[in-house]
C-alpha cells in the first residue's frame, strides 16, 4: 500500500470505518435562488454567488458530511473561455472553487468550537472532525452539456490524447488549489478513466484522487463498457485511492457494490443520485420518480455490508438525505471526533 492509499485508511478508520460524503450541489444552490440555466450549470456560481456556494458546503457540514465536493464539477477552462474569460480568469476560477470550500471548512470549525454539546438545537452537528475538501472534475462530456456524460458516447474519432489535453491544465490547475483529493465524477466511459489514471502520474499529481462511474443498468457505466475493465484500470494506480459510483439510481447500487468487489482492493464509494428522471429535452427533473430520503437511507446499511466504505448522494439528494445517512451510520459504527488540539477522541468524549 502507497503513502496516498495509506492515508485514505487512516482517515476512514478516523470516521470510525465509514465516510459520509456530501450531497448534491445544483439543486441546493437552485432552493437558496441561484440560477443555474446555464451551460456552465453549478460551476455558474462560482462567477456570480459564491456565498451561495460556501452556504451549501456549509449545509452538508452541518448535516455530517466528512467530504465536501468543490462546485468545479463544471467548471473547465475551455467553457470559461467560451463565455469569454481569458485563460488567467479562467484557472483563477477554478482555484476559487476550491477556496470557497476550504473557507466553508474553516468557518465549519469555528462553529464546532463554539458549541459545547456537539450539536445545535435545531439538529446541525457541530463536532470537529477530520473533513476533507475534494475538487470536482467533471467528465468531458459534461463541458459538451450535451447528456453525452451520461452516455460517454463521444465519437468514433475520440483519442486519449485529446481527452489527456483536456483535462490537463484544470487537474493542475485544481490541484495547486489545496483540496485534500482529486474526485473525478460521473466519468462515463473507460477511455476517459484512463485519461485520468495516466494524467495523475505524467502531471506529477500529489494528491490522491477518487474515480466514480455511473451507470444505468446496474452491470456496466453507461457507455456499455464492463465496469470490472474500468475498475481494473483504477486499481492499477497508486493516486487513485478510491473507486465507485454515482450519479446513479439507488436500485442498481449495491449490484455494483458487489461487482467491484470482484476486481478491486481500494476502498468503494458510493453516492447515488435521487433515482429521479432527468428530461434531457426540457432540461429538468421528472417530478415524483425518485425515493424518499428514507427509502434511500434504508438501502445505506446494506450497502456498506456488501462493501462500501464511503456513503453520500448526488443530484437531488440535500442536506436531510446526509444528515439520515450520517445518523444511521452514527447508530453503526464509533465516529471519533477532534478534540479542539486536532487529537482523535472515541466518539462522545468532546474536549
Amino acid at each position: 500500500m502507497g503513502p496516498m492509499e495509506s492515508a485514505m485508511s487512516d482517515f476512514l478508520r478516523e470516521c470510525g470505518g465509514v465516510a459520509v460524503i456530501d450531497g448534491g450541489l445544483a439543486t441546493e444552490l437552485e432552493r437558496h435562488g441561484a440560477d443555474l440555466n446555464d451551460p456552465l450549470w453549478s460551476a455558474k456560481c462560482i462567477l456570480t454567488s459564491p456565498h451561495l456556494i460556501r452556504t451549501v458546503h456549509l449545509d452538508y457540514l452541518e448535516a455530517g458530511a466528512d467530504i465536501i465536493i468543490t462546485a468545479s464539477y463544471q467548471a473547465t477552462i475551455q467553457g470559461f473561455e467560451d463565455k469569454g474569460y481569458s485563460r488567467e480568469e479562467s484557472e483563477s476560477l477554478l482555484t476559487k472553487s476550491v477556496e470557497i470550500a476550504r473557507e466553508a471548512r474553516d468557518v465549519y470549525y469555528n462553529r464546532c468550537r463554539e458549541s459545547f454539546s456537539g450539536h445545535a438545537p435545531d439538529g446541525r452537528i457541530l463536532k470537529k472532525r477530520p473533513i476533507l475538501v475534494a475538487a470536482s472534475v467533471g467528465s468531458y462530456g459534461a463541458y459538451l452539456a450535451d447528456g453525452s456524460e451520461y452516455s460517454g458516447d463521444y465519437g468514433d474519432n475520440m483519442d486519449l490524447d485529446f481527452l489527456k489535453n483536456f483535462h490537463r491544465r484544470r487537474v493542475r490547475v485544481l490541484a495547486d488549489s489545496g483540496p485534500d483529493l482529486i474526485a473525478f465524477e460521473t466519468v462515463p466511459n473507460k477511455l476517459e478513466a484512463q485519461a485520468f489514471a495516466q494524467l495523475l502520474d505524467e502531471e506529477e499529481i500529489k494528491l490522491p484522487a477518487w474515480l466514480s462511474f455511473n451507470s444505468k443498468d446496474g452491470v456496466n457505466i453507461v457507455s456499455g463498457d464492463s465496469l470490472l475493465e474500468c475498475a481494473a484500470i483504477v486499481e492499477n494506480s497508486k493516486k487513485i485511492v478510491a473507486v465507485g459510483i454515482n450519479c446513479t439510481p439507488p436500485r442498481y447500487i449495491q449490484d455494483l457494490i458487489i461487482c467491484l468487489t470482484k476486481v478491486t482492493t481500494k476502498p468503494i464509494l458510493i453516492y447515488p443520485n435521487s433515482g429521479e428522471s432527468y428530461d434531457a429535452d426540457k432540461k429538468e427533473w421528472v417530478q415524483n420518480t425518485g425515493v424518499s430520503d428514507k427509502d434511500f437511507v434504508s438501502y445505506v446499511n446494506k450497502w456498506c455490508e456488501v462493501g462500501a466504505s464511503l456513503v453520500g448522494g448526488c443530484c437531488r439528494t440535500t442536506p436531510h438525505t446526509i444528515r439520515a445517512i450520517y445518523r444511521t451510520l452514527s447508530s453503526k459504527v464509533s465516529r471519533p471526533i477532534l478534540s479542539v488540539d486536532g487529537d482523535v477522541s472515541p466518539k462522545g468524549e468532546e474536549s
